[in-house]
């Protein structure tokens, strides 16, 4: 009797350990999340492209693409998260009970208005500072003397032949210079050498005393 009670209890624990290591050797269940997403445009959905959708605690997920379409690989169980600037953020769960290997979403994005306080950025406190400081300004005649000096016509040009140029100048000299190689693309551009107008500028700057060679102050 002893020892068939033994064998039961033996087999009871055999079984159990049987079933655990079963439970734990069951690989995770890995879907393909897939969907699309929305947002309303005058009451008819409009797809959002360029929604963040991703795992949450992770940094897998992918981008809705122009036609507001995502998909990737995810776990049964894990939490997504969409999110977008201007657009409130949602979470949804991947339920862990499914039967297929695919899960498709739709998803609408609400729009989210934050209004921010109105800011009023100043050098004074207040008004009134600045009316003060202002009705306090002294303006010397050494002052007036040295604006007078630098809006002078040989100042400015000076000032115009040696101040680099700035960002929107330098593009626009780029692009001149790309939309002139792309006109003369696959044949020879022509020579200034030959040019009577380009010889005409040359003089003229000459005379002007443009090739000079400017003193160091």
């Amino acid at each position: 009797m002893f020892q068939k009670i033994l064998f039961l209890v033996l087999m009871t624990s055999f079984s159990f350990q049987f079933s655990i290591a079963q439970k734990t050797k069951e690989p995770i269940k890995v879907v393909q999340f897939s969907g699309m997403v929305f947002h309303e445009d005058g009451g008819n959905p409009v797809p959002l492209p360029y929604t963040n959708v991703a795992v949450m605690g992770t940094n897998r997920g992918a981008a809705a693409d122009m036609d507001g379409f995502f998909s990737f690989v995810a776990l049964a169980g894990e939490t997504i998260v969409f999110s977008r600037i201007g657009f409130q953020t949602v979470e949804i769960k991947i339920p862990d009970t499914l039967v297929s290997d695919q899960y498709k979403w739709i998803q609408i994005m609400t729009e989210d208005n934050i209004i921010l306080p109105e800011a009023i950025i100043m050098p004074w406190p207040s008004k009134e500072h600045f009316k003060q400081e202002f009705l306090a300004i002294d303006i010397s005649n050494e002052l007036r003397e040295n604006a007078q000096a630098n809006l002078a016509d040989e100042k400015l040009k000076e000032i115009r032949y040696s101040v680099p140029v700035d960002g929107r100048e330098t593009t626009s000299l780029v692009i001149k210079q790309q939309a002139t190689d792309y006109v003369y693309t696959g044949q020879m551009k022509p020579q200034n050498i030959f040019n009577p107008i380009a010889w005409k500028k040359f003089i003229d700057a000459w005379r002007r005393g443009d090739y000079k060679k400017k003193e160091n102050k």
